[in-house]
């Protein structure tokens, strides 16, 4: 890591792309299959959910990769400085031709539509499931949805609240996964779907990582580095 920015920018990376509220999404979704299934099944269904999960992932990764790989051969090789999604999308075109600002503009209407999609089901899991509170679908979906358009609204750089939004879930993190891990490894909870010893290992490797870099992050930001 080059300098603060560098690190700021790989924090936010890793909250978009490992989504903590997307780990609670995902184990609600389930819940509707999980009815009068016998172990067996219970396992084929853990293995076909893996592979969906993976996939889903490792999309989101290659996007975002995609994304820093694009920026890095486009606008930093040609010593652009680029300070908003406007400024971007203008300056692809003469670089790239008009196709490559239009396939930039379905791409963030795609990403924009599916994280709002998984924010709002988020929303809605977190209210209802773990705070118990019965609320409209309508009325919890605008809720969960207002803070962002409250940011448009204000007129605050769509960027900077992407890249702050997304350090944000980066920390917001470690509070899913260490409690996860926990709970599924407890025997009395999961009976013979309890962590494996390498789950566990790699698990709280990752979780270490995670909160690590969070750390090197507000130590860079009070020491003015970012």
């Amino acid at each position: 890591m080059p300098n603060g920015e560098a690190v700021l920018i790989a924090v936010g990376m890793l909250g978009a792309t490992v989504m903590p509220h997307v780990i609670y999404l995902h184990s609600h979704l389930v819940q509707h299959r999980n009815i009068n299934l016998s172990e067996m099944e219970k396992k084929s269904y853990l293995k076909m959910e893996r592979l969906d999960i993976v996939i889903a992932m490792n999309i989101a990764f290659i996007i975002n990769a995609a994304m820093v790989i694009v920026s890095a051969a486009v606008f930093y090789r040609n010593g652009i400085m680029v300070n908003s999604i406007e400024q971007a999308q203008k300056t692809l075109y003469p670089l790239l031709g008009a196709a490559s600002s239009g396939v930039f503009a379905i791409a963030l209407i795609s990403s924009g539509l599916s994280s709002s999609a998984v924010g709002t089901m988020a929303g809605q899991t977190i209210m209802q499931g773990f705070v118990g509170l019965k609320i409209n679908d309508n009325v919890t979906r605008i809720v969960t949805m207002f803070p962002g358009m409250l940011i448009i609204l204000l007129g605050v750089n769509p960027m900077q609240a992407l890249i702050f939004s997304q350090v944000t879930l980066s920390f917001i993190l470690p509070a899913a996964i260490i409690p996860m891990l926990i709970i599924t490894n407890r025997k009395d909870l999961m009976g013979s779907f309890k962590n494996k010893m390498m789950t566990n290992v790699l698990g709280w490797i990752i979780s270490g990582v995670i909160l690590i870099a969070n750390a090197l992050l507000l130590f860079l930001t009070f020491s003015g580095e970012v």
